[in-house]
C-alpha cells in the first residue's frame, strides 16, 4: 500500500501555539521510503511524539506542523521546553515546500540536534543562525539564509543521522526495533534583543 502523506496531513492534530498561531501536527516517517517505523502523536496539555523505530529498511520518524504566514521578521529563533527519553532528536524548519523533506526535495531543511535526558524537563534556545541546511539526509554548503517570514513549517524528528550527517550513536538513538518518546511542553519565539544570544540548553 502506498504511503498516504496527504491523509496524514488531513488528520493533523492541533497542539501548542507559535506566535499565537495554533499548530497542527501530522506524522511523516520512513514509510514514505518503504520503511516500517511508526509515529504516534497526541496532545493532552503537552505534545506527545512517540512510536517505534524499525531499522530494517528505514530509520526515522517525525511530526511536522505548518506555520501559516511564517514568523515575524525580527525572530531569531525558538525556545522549546521538553521532556525526553535520553535520545538525540532533531528540530527542523523549512519553507514548507512539499519536496523539502522527500527524495526529490529542491529546498533545504534547516536542522539542529536536540539532546535529551531521560525523564528530565529541559529548555533549549535554538537560534536560526546555528541551524545546518540539509538535503537528501546530509548537510550542504549554502549561502541561503533562513528568512523568518519564509519559515512555513517546523518539525521534530528521531533519525539514524544527526544534523551533521554523522550517525546518531546507538546510545542516543537505539538499534533494531525500539520505542521512543518526546514530550514537547512549550514552543515560543525568540526575538532580536532578547536575553538569549546563543544556542543553549538548561535543565530544571
Amino acid at each position: 500500500m502506498a504511503y498516504d502523506r496527504a491523509a496524514n496531513e488531513r488528520n493533523a492534530i492541533q497542539g501548542l501555539k507559535l506566535v499565537d498561531k495554533p499548530l497542527h501536527w501530522y506524522r511523516l516517517d520512513d514509510g514514505v521510503m518503504g520503511g516500517q517505523s511508526e509515529t504516534l502523536h497526541s496532545y493532552d496539555s503537552v505534545l506527545n511524539f512517540s512510536g517505534q523505530i524499525n531499522c530494517n529498511g528505514g530509520g526515522f520518524t517525525s511530526i511536522r506542523s505548518a506555520i501559516p504566514g511564517g514568523l515575524p521578521s525580527d525572530t531569531t529563533g525558538v525556545r522549546v521546553t521538553y521532556v525526553g527519553d535520553g535520545k538525540t532528536y532533531k528540530v527542523l524548519f523549512s519553507d514548507g515546500n512539499k519536496s523539502a523533506f522527500g527524495p526529490s526535495r529542491r529546498s533545504p531543511s534547516w536542522q539542529t540536534d536536540l539532546p535529551t535526558k531521560e525523564g528530565i524537563e529541559e529548555t533549549a534556545t535554538i537560534l536560526f543562525e546555528s541551524l545546518i541546511p540539509s538535503l537528501q539526509g546530509g548537510p550542504i554548503n549554502s549561502d541561503t539564509k533562513l528568512d523568518p517570514p519564509q519559515i512555513q513549517e517546523m518539525g521534530f524528528m528521531l533519525s539514524l543521522k544527526l544534523s551533521s550527517g554523522k550517525p546518531n550513536p546507538v546510545e542516543t538513538y537505539g538499534s533494531g526495533i525500539f520505542p521512543f518518546s518526546l514530550k514537547i511542553k512549550h514552543i515560543e519565539p525568540v526575538s532580536a534583543g532578547s536575553d538569549c544570544n546563543a544556542q543553549s540548553s538548561t535543565t530544571s
